[in-house]
């Protein structure tokens, strides 16, 4: 679908947005604006030619990319998605991309601790029991009491542990680089050694890098303790998928994957039965809490660029 709205003055910066500007509320009256949503062809390009500002629609970075040759003003790119893997590569030169970080927190730190409760306490084992009419009972563990830690602490993990706090749990924080925080500290990549032994449940918020592709290996996933549950709402690629399923096969940990490698994961992979391991389909920021917060930040995106301000959330500065 896509759609133009033509102020009188066409000298206006322009916005290639994927709602139109009514929707996305609280910007100047007469704004230039091309709306396009993913599906669909892309708008003519007499309607690209004077776009500076792109805004991809969430979950159409397959399309929107050639776009992105198409546009000789653009300035900035920004993205709905928190992570930019996809997309980093093809920003044109001379031109500032930007994430959603904050967008997906509420949504993705929901099913992380659905995840870990699911996981732990045996949910889809009592979903297959009804659907076989069988009254399975049994003893599993509780959340309360254990040690979780959260690997990539940023804004979507600190959502994480305000929603696991109250079940009365130790957290372990680990990012790059250390660092001190009014809840705790925050360990460096070099502690994971010390660190993971300790851990019942691995929570994975880190974005895919060179540096974190492969980050959870077969070393990674034999310090965690017997019986320990890694939880990856990230990336697929930053656990290798082997090691991962060897450690699954043999029983000694459980996993709950909202993100796999491959992805998606295709009928027959080994993953879809492995023991102990229940899989969503990257839904982490598909939810009601995603459109209010998409908007909010758009609309403040297009209110720094009218003003001539930094933009928030900048991932990379390609050089003209």
């Amino acid at each position: 679908m896509s759609s133009l709205d033509r102020p009188a003055d066409q000298s206006a910066a322009r916005f290639l947005l994927p709602y139109p500007a009514s929707e996305v509320r609280g910007l100047p009256d007469g704004l230039p604006v091309t709306v396009w949503d993913g599906t669909g062809s892309p708008p003519d390009a007499e309607s690209l030619a004077t776009v500076e500002f792109f805004v991809i629609p969430y979950g159409s970075t397959d399309a929107a990319v050639p776009v992105l040759t198409g546009l000789p003003r653009l300035r900035v790119v920004q993205s709905l998605s928190a992570g930019v893997d996809d997309l980093v590569q093809y920003v044109p030169a001379g031109v500032t991309l930007c994430n959603a970080r904050g967008v997906h927190d509420a949504s993705t730190a929901e099913l992380a601790v659905s995840l870990v409760l699911s996981s732990l306490r045996g949910i889809p084992d009592f979903v297959r029991a009804q659907d076989a009419e069988e009254w399975r009972t049994g003893f599993r563990p509780a959340l309360a009491d254990r040690t979780v830690l959260l690997m990539g602490y940023g804004s979507i993990s600190a959502a994480i542990e305000d929603r696991i706090a109250p079940f009365e749990c130790e957290f372990l924080r680990v990012a790059r680089t250390a660092r001190s925080l009014p809840r705790g500290p925050v360990h460096a990549l070099d502690e994971l050694s010390e660190l993971l032994p300790r851990a019942d449940v691995v929570v994975l918020t880190v974005p895919l890098t060179e540096e974190t592709r492969g980050l959870v290996d077969a070393r990674f996933l034999s310090l965690m303790p017997d019986r320990s549950l890694l939880v990856n709402v990230s990336r697929g690629a930053v656990v290798e998928t082997d090691a991962l399923l060897a450690e699954l096969t043999a029983g000694r940990l459980n996993a709950a994957l909202d993100v796999t490698d491959p992805e998606p994961l295709p009928a027959g992979h080994p993953l879809w039965h492995a023991p102990n391991t229940l899989i969503s389909p990257h839904v982490g920021g598909n939810s009601s809490a995603f459109l209010p917060r998409a908007l909010r930040l758009i609309r403040n995106q297009i209110l720094h660029h009218l003003a001539g301000e930094p933009w928030e959330n900048v991932v990379v500065r390609r050089s003209a």
